[in-house]
């Protein structure tokens, strides 16, 4: 392996974000990491990109920083504010035949999620969508989610749907109003 590769794990260090997000950027750029086996890894497969290929991943990188810092001082963009509002939705998978199984999860754009979703769970039946930001969508699914039983990710089952409706209820009438014209986009009202 040449001294001009560098994993990602180093990226994601020296940009203070996580693997997840640098694997997210090289997707965005259409850069395929080469893997090799790293004895300081325990001999597992490690992500590696060339040098060149790290200088676009850095501008991008700091794309997202700004951005990030921009949020947080509340000077954000319109383009970047509409992405991150949409809708926080509780459907119900298998109304019939599960009743109790459901979805979670956020949308920019709820009528497209439900077409995707539909392709798995033909069946699938939106119960309520609440306005919401994307930052809030891990804490909404932990909140709502207590005392559910964890089938995957963002996919639980429970003996009452009534009840996590109330826990989503709850959790949002806590949060602070989104931008209404994003959240219309989002459920296909805009």
């Amino acid at each position: 392996m040449g001294d001009d590769l560098i994993s990602v794990i180093d990226i994601a260090r020296q940009h203070g974000k996580r693997k997840s997000t640098v694997f997210k950027v090289l997707k965005k750029l259409g850069i395929t990491p080469a893997k090799h086996r790293n004895l300081s890894s325990k001999n597992q497969l490690v992500a590696y990109i060339t040098q060149e290929e790290f200088r676009l991943v850095t501008v991008e990188m700091q794309a997202i920083i700004e951005r990030d810092d921009a949020e947080a001082n509340g000077d954000e963009s319109e383009d970047f504010v509409s992405a991150e509002v949409g809708v926080f939705y509780l459907i119900q998978l298998e109304p019939k035949f599960d009743p109790g199984r459901f979805k979670l999860g956020f949308a920019t754009g709820m009528s497209e999620r439900l077409r995707h979703l539909r392709c798995s769970a033909p069946f699938a039946t939106v119960l309520q969508s609440w306005p919401c930001r994307r930052l809030w969508e891990k804490t909404a699914i932990e909140s709502v989610s207590a005392n559910c039983e964890k089938l995957h990710t963002e996919i639980f089952r429970t003996t009452s749907l009534e009840e996590v409706m109330v826990r989503c209820e709850r959790f949002f009438a806590i949060m602070p109003p989104s931008q209404s014209s994003a959240y219309d986009q989002a459920v296909g009202q805009g």
